[in-house]
C-alpha cells in the first residue's frame, strides 16, 4: 500500500524540508512506498489530507508542527483515516503528549507508517462569531494569547526574539482579567492571568500547563492561574515547564466535559493557532480522532 506523506516545508523554520529525505529513506528501507504532497498554505494542507481521507486510506502521515496537525485534525475528526505524526515544528507539543519520537525523524516515520492506531478525544470550540474548530492539545486565553497577539503584529525582530520582546512589552501593561466560566454545572468567576483548557498536556514547546490531561479520558482539564501581582506571576509562571505550578496556591484546576468561557476583550488560541474572540463554548469530542500513538516520554 502506498502511503501519503503530507509535508509542510516551512514548519520548524524549514526543518521539514531538511529532514524529509531521511523520512523517505526510512520508509523505503521498511519496504513502504510513499508519495509526498508538499504544501505551501493552510488550504494545501486541508486539501491534501481531505484527499487521503476521501480515498479511504487507513492513515496519512503528516510532517510538520502543531499548526499543521491542527489543520489535519479538522479534516480527520470523526472519520476512520488515522493521523500519523512526523514532528518537524518548533514546539511539537502534540507529539509530546502522544509519545511520538521527537528529534528522530526516521523513528517517527516508522511509527507513523506501521504503529497501532487508537482513537483519542478532541476539544471542540464554538465561538459567538460562528467559528467552530477542533483542537488536539491546549486552548488558551489570557497572558499567553495576548503575547501571541502582540508578536503577530510585530515585524522585528524575527524568530524567538520576537516573542521575548512581546513578553516584555505585554508585561508592562498586563493586568489580571475578569473571567466567567461554567464548568459543566458549576460557575466560576474571578480574575485570572490565564485560563487554559487541555485535551493535551503542553503548549509553547513544552510548557506543561495542563500536566494531568489525558487525551482519551472523555474530559477536558482546566488550569486557572488566579490574578496575582507581576512579581508573583514571574515567580510562578516558569514552573509551567515542570507542571509544578498546579501545586501552588495561585492555581486552580478542574475537569469538565463542557466549558463556557468569557472575558472582555480576550482572544483564544488553540494548538498555537488563533481562533476567535471570547465568548466560547468548549466541549470534549470523545474518541473523535484516530491516531498513531507512541510511548509516553518519547
Amino acid at each position: 500500500m502506498t502511503l501519503t506523506v503530507v509535508a509542510n516545508p516551512s514548519s520548524g523554520r524549514g526543518r521539514t524540508a531538511r529532514i524529509l529525505p531521511e523520512v523517505l529513506r526510512a520508509l523505503e528501507g521498511a519496504g513502504r512506498h510513499a508519495q509526498v504532497v508538499l504544501t505551501g498554505s493552510a488550504a494545501d494542507v486541508t486539501a491534501a489530507v481531505r484527499s487521503v481521507r476521501q480515498a479511504g486510506d487507513e492513515r496519512v502521515l503528516v510532517c510538520g508542527g502543531d499548526g499543521t496537525l491542527h489543520l489535519a485534525a479538522q479534516e480527520l475528526a470523526g472519520g476512520d483515516t488515522a493521523l500519523g505524526i512526523i514532528p518537524c515544528g518548533t514546539g511539537d507539543d502534540n507529539a509530546r503528549t502522544l509519545g511520538v519520537p521527537r528529534g528522530d525523524p526516521a523513528a517517527a516515520a516508522l511509527l507513523a507508517a506501521g504503529g497501532p492506531i487508537s482513537r483519542i478525544d478532541l476539544g471542540r470550540v464554538m465561538t459567538a462569531d460562528g467559528t467552530e474548530r477542533a483542537f488536539l492539545g491546549v486552548l488558551s486565553s489570557g497572558f499567553d494569547s495576548l503575547v501571541n497577539e502582540r508578536a503577530n503584529t510585530m515585524t522585528w525582530p524575527s524568530g524567538n526574539a520576537r516573542y521575548v520582546v512581546a513578553i516584555v512589552g505585554e508585561l508592562r501593561t498586563f493586568r489580571p482579567i475578569a473571567y466567567r466560566a461554567r464548568l459543566d454545572d458549576r460557575v466560576v468567576e474571578g480574575e485570572a492571568m490565564l485560563v487554559a483548557v487541555g485535551n493535551g498536556v503542553s503548549y509553547g514547546g513544552g510548557m506543561r500547563v495542563c500536566p494531568d490531561a489525558v487525551p482519551d479520558d472523555g474530559l477536558l482539564d482546566v488550569t486557572w492561574l488566579h490574578g496575582v501581582s507581576k512579581a508573583t506571576f514571574l515567580r510562578v509562571f516558569p514552573q509551567v515547564f515542570s507542571g509544578s505550578h498546579v501545586r501552588t496556591p495561585y492555581v486552580s484546576t478542574a475537569r469538565a466535559t463542557t466549558i463556557e468561557l468569557d472575558a472582555p476583550g480576550q482572544v483564544i488560541y488553540a494548538d498555537g493557532e488563533r481562533v476567535a474572540p471570547l465568548p466560547a463554548r468548549i466541549d470534549v469530542w470523545p474518541r473523535a480522532l484516530p491516531v498513531v500513538r507512541g510511548h509516553a516520554g518519547a
